[in-house]
């Protein structure tokens, strides 16, 4: 008897628990709808990109009357750290953004659908973006943005300096140069930034001939001399020819509010500032192919919609997936909103964003993609990072040369990093 009341009471409990979704769900049904959860993270254009992205929704829910989406944008900074939790207890989204760096991952841990068959047509996608999120032979994603990192440059301080405007033949020398003299207009006015991170060290490698990693991305190879010899250099920058000002020079400001101010010549940022800059700049302003020293190099930046494993309706997933990257629609209100670059190849969407001003040389935005360079990534991205921030920090403070840093360095991802 006692073991029937235990069942009885267990039986009880399940209902309880799972009648509200199954109300839920009978209701649902009853109604042919399917409710999606999306999740991304929002950075310092929330504003412009939330707009577009809910009339991004708005369209697709206007085509698809079937399908409702719930969205949630999440900081940055706590984005990861969330989603992590969410993933590990079963309770990730339908739908969720991965940058290219964390993609690999999640793939390899199989938080992810298999996407292939779900996607349709992809030939209006840009194939370098698209293939990216393809692991082990596998679509996982599709990219939802495409952007990359160009020269921003002052023109009333060129102007002033008289100086001749950054052309796609400039190297690291003749930033060196131009900075000097852009300096020499006053006190507090700066000549370059360009910080010593992470992403910038493995871009300035590859810009110097070098790379942290081998072509087949088996091993580490962060001690090269052409490595040394950059990082070297861009630690100069700022701790030799002084052309980049410290953090206490800048006394709490950040880059794009120091090049917003008038009192910066040159700025390496993504093309996700064109917004921004557009609106806050009360100077004439342009952009250039990002110098390199014995060769160029740029950013690889994409971002994807990726399905979660666990989604009870993948295909309905997928299909948000494609629209909100891919759709012409959703491409549109993304080059509107200057949010980045839609990682397609439509004639019309390209010509769009072309006709947008400033910058007047929108074009170096194309040109660079000829020189992208992606960044090295491993299952345990958060940590190698870190590892490697840490010396570069070592290297700019003084306290270890470079090539000790980065010997010390490739030891410790050798030991600590799996590829």
């Amino acid at each position: 008897m006692k073991t029937t009341r235990n069942v009885l009471s267990l039986a009880l409990v399940l209902v309880l628990v799972l009648l509200p979704a199954f109300s839920a769900g009978t209701k649902e049904a009853a109604q042919g709808t399917v409710t999606l959860k999306l999740e991304q993270f929002s950075g310092s254009e929330a504003t412009l990109s939330g707009e577009a992205l809910r009339g991004m929704i708005a369209e697709f829910e206007k085509q698809n009357p079937t399908i409702k989406v719930e969205l949630q944008t999440i900081g940055y900074d706590d984005y990861f750290t969330q989603l992590q939790s969410k993933v590990v207890g079963g309770n990730a989204a339908d739908v969720f953004e991965l940058n290219y760096e964390n993609f690999v991952a999640y793939a390899s841990e199989g938080a992810l659908a298999d996407v292939t068959s779900l996607l349709g047509d992809t030939s209006g996608f840009n194939k370098t973006a698209l293939d990216a999120f393809n692991y082990q032979g596998v679509q996982y994603g599709v990219p939802n943005s495409f952007s990359n990192v160009v020269l921003f440059y002052n023109k009333a301080l060129f102007d002033q300096a008289n100086l001749a405007y950054p052309t796609s033949d400039w190297t690291w020398k003749d930033v060196e140069v131009a900075s000097k003299k852009i300096m020499s207009l006053g006190k507090n006015i700066w000549g370059f930034y360009r910080p010593l991170t992470f992403h910038e060290f493995y871009k300035g490698a590859a810009q110097n001939g070098g790379s942290l990693m081998n072509a087949e991305r088996t091993a580490f190879t962060v001690n090269l001399p052409q490595n040394i010899e950059a990082v070297s250099i861009m630690a100069g920058w700022q701790n030799d020819s002084k052309i980049m000002p410290t953090d206490a020079d800048m006394a709490g400001m950040g880059d794009w509010d120091l090049f917003k101010s008038g009192r910066l010549g040159m700025l390496v940022t993504g093309i996700w500032a064109f917004g921004d800059f557009t609106a806050n700049c009360p100077f004439e302003w342009d952009i250039a192919i990002e110098p390199g020293n014995v060769q160029k190099a740029t950013h690889f930046f994409s971002n994807s919609y990726v399905v979660s494993e666990t989604s009870k309706h993948p295909a309905e997933a997928a299909k948000l997936a494609v629209f909100l990257a891919g759709s012409k629609e959703a491409a549109k209100l993304r080059v509107e909103a200057s949010w980045e670059l839609p990682p397609v190849t439509y004639p019309e969407i390209i010509d769009s964003y072309l006709s947008i001003t400033p910058p007047e040389n929108r074009e170096a935005v194309f040109a660079s993609l000829d020189y992208l360079v992606t960044p090295p990534v491993s299952i345990q991205q958060a940590e190698m990072q870190a590892i490697i921030e840490s010396y570069l920090g070592q290297i700019l403070s003084g306290k270890q040369s470079a090539k000790a840093a980065l010997d010390a360095c490739q030891k410790e991802l050798e030991a600590k990093i799996s590829l």
